[in-house]
């Protein structure tokens, strides 16, 4: 998957749950996403599939980071071709972190709705 791929998934993931809240009598459901790109080491045990390493370890703390209906991105998937591209009708804010195991802090982007 590339991460035009990705944004564009979160993006549509956000917008079904979003048409999903408008169906309900009250906004339960809230959606989290955080996205980063990277090597990662995966391993087959079990019949299961699972990745392991730095990469997966910022993902997860980039998603820990986003707030409801909120997708946060590493700079190194915003700045990837095509990813501005596809965020340009969305209010962006860029944000550093210092994210737990990494030595350097890390840029976010935290993207929120339409402009």
């Amino acid at each position: 998957m590339t991460p035009p791929d990705a944004v564009s998934a979160a993006l549509k993931m956000r917008s079904e749950i979003e048409r999903l809240n408008e169906a309900r009598a009250a906004r339960d459901f809230v959606l989290k996403i955080g996205i980063h790109r990277g090597p990662s080491i995966a391993v087959t045990l079990n019949d299961r599939l699972d990745y392991f390493g730095q990469t997966v370890n910022i993902a997860s703390r980039v998603e820990h980071l986003a707030e409801g209906d909120e997708i946060c991105l590493t700079e190194e998937v915003y700045a990837a071709p095509g990813v501005a591209d596809l965020l340009a009708p969305y209010a962006k804010r860029r944000d550093h972190s210092h994210l737990k195991g990494v030595q350097q802090d890390v840029a976010i982007f935290r993207i929120q709705g339409a402009a």
